[in-house]
């Protein structure tokens, strides 16, 4: 059996949860019973995440309602810190591994007793030097997104972790896109190639495309985590939900992101057990094209290779022309030395 590989899935249930324990709390079954790895969550304090007057971007401004600022909007999304050690407490449960995305310094050290997998960096950070150095001061393994990034800002971005004690083998870098919903002709899915020339643990993909044909295919390219958006309801109110996947799209996601591993096996070129039994099938051997007598010197003329595959291999055909027939062969007999 070929060994396969096993992508890091996280249902990124960021804030569509919209406030909501109760909420929080049945996306965790469902994105178990889906079977993913992680549950992811947001954590911030929204006056330390943005000003009174920071604008929404142009697609909260069309999935939200409210005076169009960012921290009248973020105000109604905030659970507590009660709340994230229910939440941990019910990945536990659950059995899928919990993790929460730091906004802001408070949200770093309020996340960080939780001994999280992963410390995972949002795109919006990666150019917060503070921000990175805080979360390297707190040691263990990262998830950083690069949306909205170039090469060298990722980069820099490594460098600070690395300075900060957090090694490039504790790194994994995610390509990303940061639009809701992301155009196909924005995916650049071979970006993850310049990313994994940076020499870190690891690259996956940050998806917000709509459906699970792009985290499918990353999966193909090589991705090694896939982080995606879900929802009990695209429907609700709230930022992220237009480009989320119902529970039942986690799980098709999923179930295809396995199937795919299967398909990519280990990357070694080898007989595989189950093809093995075919080879004796499918493959020639080396007959007589017509009745060879006793003596006679075998040629490209009295030769031919028919199946089965269970006498001498015809890449061994110049070995056997120009010797001679150690006894009669009928028409279609295998050639014998």
């Amino acid at each position: 059996m070929q060994s396969q590989p096993h992508t890091i899935i996280i249902a990124e249930a960021g804030v569509n949860h919209n406030g909501s324990l109760d909420t929080a709390i049945e996306m965790i079954h469902r994105a178990s019973d889906a079977g993913v790895d992680y549950v992811k969550f947001q954590t911030f304090k929204a006056e330390n995440l943005v000003s009174a007057t920071a604008p929404q971007a142009r697609y909260q401004k069309e999935n939200c309602k409210g005076d169009g600022t960012q921290l009248t909007m973020l105000r109604a999304l905030e659970l507590n810190g009660d709340d994230f050690k229910i939440l941990a407490d019910e990945c536990s449960r659950c059995g899928v591994g919990f993790m929460s995305t730091p906004f802001d310094l408070s949200s770093i050290d309020l996340l960080a007793p939780f001994d999280m997998d992963f410390w995972k960096i949002p795109s919006g950070e990666i150019t917060n030097l503070p921000y990175l150095r805080r979360i390297a001061s707190k040691g263990g393994r990262v998830i950083l997104s690069t949306g909205m990034s170039t090469i060298n800002e990722v980069r820099d971005a490594v460098t600070a972790l690395a300075k900060g004690g957090i090694a490039k083998k504790d790194i994994y870098l995610l390509h990303c896109t940061t639009q809701y919903p992301t155009p196909y002709e924005y995916v650049n899915l071979r970006a993850m190639d310049s990313l994994r020339e940076l020499g870190c643990a690891g690259v996956g993909y940050s998806d917000h495309t709509q459906g699970i044909l792009v985290p499918i295919a990353a999966v193909a390219r090589g991705a090694e985590i896939i982080e995606k958006h879900f929802t009990l309801d695209r429907s609700m109110p709230g930022p992220d939900h237009k480009a989320s996947l119902t529970p039942e799209e986690l799980s098709e996601m999923v179930l295809k992101i396995r199937q795919t591993e299967k398909l990519l096996g280990s990357g070694h070129k080898i007989v595989t057990e189950t093809e093995r039994p075919n080879i004796e099938v499918a493959r020639k051997s080396i007959v007589a094209a017509r009745h060879i007598h006793r003596g006679e010197l075998l040629t490209d003329d009295n030769l031919t290779a028919k199946r089965p595959g269970s006498g001498i291999s015809p890449m061994l055909w110049d070995s056997i022309t120009d010797t001679y027939a150690v006894r009669d062969f009928m028409p279609d007999e295998q050639i014998e030395i």
